[in-house]
């Protein structure tokens, strides 16, 4: 853990071309990491978020929403292969619904906004070095998205794993890829400004940014959203949704009791000895859905005064370089989460948004009721549900997790549409027209059995 170790990093970024920007943000952070900062939250210098504003109760005036919209750009994440789920290419292209992937319907979403309010709205991929060309190929296709010349990406940086023992870099001859990776999706605020869109976008007239995860459906492009965070005149706005039994591993947002402050608090940041109070969903209502809003000019105040380096709290992920070898050495990505600027922003805000903007797929589980019938498919490219309570899917990760073996073992998706739950062990083929009604349970029977 020494200067040297550092510099050795530096000049490895510095080599690869990396923007000054990462590299200033990798130095705070290697610093963090090095003095044994650990980001750490205890509960007792919180408290709970508890009456945020809901936007079902909001007023805001239709020309007002349209005018704050048509200066909105919309920003997607894109920069995970969903590795998880046996992916090999960028998440966004995985088939969701109809043959059409994540990308087709964020696009679609992006032109029913545009027709309908008058708007430009640009549509921009935060991609990584191993997301971006095969997201730039499929876009390809959409020649009718770029606006005013300003790209249809951006790429996140990369950073040096670092050794656990020294943090110095990591080397790895049999594949040098794995000598880097992101340093999550809090990027995307050095990548804005190192990249210089951040001035491009303002110079082209937008003010506002909606950011979200690329494999959320639920965060389309929203006018009234846009017309309440205008409004507020707020740097920076999350949203966030009332909190179920089954929420209780996502972050939540809370109050620093020592100056007010909403702050972003996660798994990661909260000591083994206090999750039971991060797990209650009673005493913190809601969680943080990574939709976030932006004033891109008061952002870009702040990284002009704090030259480029916002000092979001870090999160360390320790992994092997190589993470399908658990033999290989041992490092530490640093990260942090883009929700987390909320605390560097005073006066930020809040505001309690339905279920429906909250559609992500992180496993297979997501994946099979979005391509059931308790969503139906609108124009207007969004997910819409078709039930009060959308049923509990939980799948035998030991058959399912991957998508090549979800694929092989549902073949039709069943009707989920009566279904209260569906749990499923061991191997059972969905391969023929079915309906799930109530709960359902099925056991492993040591065989493969087909669920008809």
């Amino acid at each position: 853990m020494t200067p040297a170790a550092l510099q050795e990093c530096l000049d490895k970024m510095g080599a690869a071309g990396i923007n000054q920007a990462a590299i200033d943000n990798f130095r705070y952070y290697w610093q963090q990491c090095a003095s044994g900062v650990t980001g750490v939250i205890r509960e007792d210098t919180i408290r709970p978020l508890l009456d945020p504003p809901q936007l079902d109760a909001v007023e805001v005036d239709e020309d007002d929403a349209r005018a704050a919209l048509q200066q909105t750009v919309i920003i997607k994440l894109n920069g995970g292969l969903g590795t998880s789920m046996g992916l090999e290419a960028a998440k966004t292209l995985l088939p969701v619904r109809d043959g059409r992937t994540f990308l087709d319907l964020i696009v679609d979403q992006v032109r029913h906004a545009r027709s309908r309010y008058d708007a430009r709205l640009p549509l921009v991929f935060m991609d990584s070095f191993r997301t971006r060309e095969d997201t730039l190929a499929a876009l390809a296709a959409h020649a009718d998205l770029v606006v005013d010349g300003l790209p249809l990406d951006f790429l996140q940086n990369a950073e040096p794993k670092i050794l656990a023992d020294g943090l110095g870099p990591v080397e790895w001859p049999a594949d040098p890829s794995l000598e880097w990776c992101p340093p999550g999706h809090g990027d995307l605020y050095p990548a804005l400004w190192g990249t210089g869109l951040l001035d491009a976008l303002i110079d082209a007239g937008f003010r506002y940014a909606s950011v979200a995860n690329g494999d959320n459906l639920g965060a389309a492009p929203n006018a009234e959203l846009a017309g309440w965070f205008a409004a507020s005149g707020a740097p920076y706005a999350a949203e966030v949704c009332p909190r179920t039994i089954n929420d209780r591993k996502g972050g939540h947002l809370a109050v620093r009791i020592a100056d007010g402050q909403l702050i972003l608090r996660d798994t990661a940041q909260t000591a083994a000895e206090e999750m039971e109070f991060f797990t209650d969903e009673h005493r913190h209502p809601y969680f943080h859905a990574n939709n976030l809003w932006l004033d891109l000019v008061q952002v870009r105040d702040l990284l002009r005064e704090r030259n480029g380096v916002l000092g979001l709290p870090l999160i360390r992920n320790d992994k092997t370089v190589d993470p399908s070898d658990p033999t290989s050495p041992k490092v530490i990505q640093l990260e942090s989460a883009m929700g987390a600027a909320i605390e560097v922003f005073p006066g930020a805000t809040a505001i309690a948004v339905g279920r429906d903007r909250f559609l992500p797929v992180k496993t297979t589980n997501e994946l099979m009721l979005l391509r059931s019938d308790v969503f139906e498919l609108g124009t207007d490219g969004r997910l819409h549900s078709q039930v009060d309570r959308i049923p509990e899917v939980d799948l035998d990760p030991a058959h399912y997790k991957l998508i090549d073996d979800f694929e092989f073992l549902v073949t039709v998706v069943p009707s989920l549409r009566g279904a209260e739950s569906l749990r499923v062990r061991g191997e059972w083929r969905f391969d023929a027209p079915a309906v799930v009604a109530g709960a359902v349970d099925l056991a492993d029977t040591g065989t493969v059995q087909s669920y008809r």
